[in-house]
């Protein structure tokens, strides 16, 4: 038996192969999960990571890609009842769809302040909320918001993304006080700089930028997507359960000087 074996997991922001979410997916996958995977696209990208993560998880029908606008208020209900009428159960829900705007404080628009709310906060705090039911059903369940070593520490032109993580590493803190008579854990995962599609186009493109952003990093590296997922498997299958409203920061030593 694989730990996830008849599980069910929800996870968002899984269209890229190179970012963390596909990571995750392939991780849960090989640990059995079925799996509804959610992004606003590329459709062909996030079908192609479907089709590898059914071909390790073994089943066919086991894992569906769902196109989805998480800015709008209404995705987030809707991937839950879809995940739902396809698996009968929602046992796990990892929010990782997020977007980035980096400028100089005072740059910022309404409308980008507005997306960054709305996709990287407002969209976790209604998707947790509509998995409430199905996991009050189950007898209990499992919540992973990713955050970002960003949500603990302030970095140039960083104030909006961080402020939505910063606000994230709370959110799971106040569900984990709710939600722990109903056994259901919360947790945030905060990756630290990681070889993600943008941080590979960044080190083609700005060299130098990288190079600056890397020397903090006491590992002397960036992260890789499969060592965040990797954590993110362990969270959602280890039988510590006495463990909830934790935020596990995994950086290489950035947010330790």
């Amino acid at each position: 038996m694989r730990p996830l074996d008849g599980k069910a997991a929800i996870i968002t922001g899984a269209s890229s192969p190179e970012g963390i979410g596909a990571a995750i997916a392939r991780r849960l996958a090989g640990a059995g999960a079925r799996l509804l995977l959610v992004a606003d696209g590329p459709a062909e990208s996030l079908e192609a990571v479907a089709r590898e993560c059914a071909g390790i998880q073994g089943g066919a029908d086991a894992v569906a890609p769902l196109v989805a606008d998480l800015a709008d208020p209404a995705a987030a209900v809707a991937m839950v009842a879809e995940a739902e009428r396809r698996f009968g159960r929602v046992d796990l829900l990892v929010n990782n769809a997020a977007v980035r705007s980096f400028k100089l404080f005072g740059e910022y628009s309404a409308a980008e302040f507005d997306l960054a709310v709305a996709v990287n906060l407002r969209a976790p705090f209604l998707a947790s909320q509509a998995v409430l039911p199905a996991m009050r059903r189950q007898g209990g369940g499992r919540i992973i918001h990713i955050a970002s070593q960003l949500g603990s520490v302030a970095a140039a032109t960083r104030a909006l993304y961080g402020m939505t993580k910063a606000a994230l590493i709370h959110l799971a803190k106040s569900m984990a006080l709710e939600l722990a008579l109903d056994n259901i854990q919360v947790n945030t995962v905060s990756p630290g700089p990681t070889a993600t599609r943008p941080i590979l186009d960044r080190m083609r493109n700005a060299p130098e930028a990288s190079a600056q952003r890397l020397s903090g990093v006491p590992m002397g590296r960036f992260g890789q997507p499969d060592e965040i997922a990797e954590v993110v498997q362990w969270l959602l299958t280890t039988d510590a359960s006495f463990l909830t409203g934790h935020d596990l920061v995994i950086d290489g030593g950035y947010t330790i000087h």
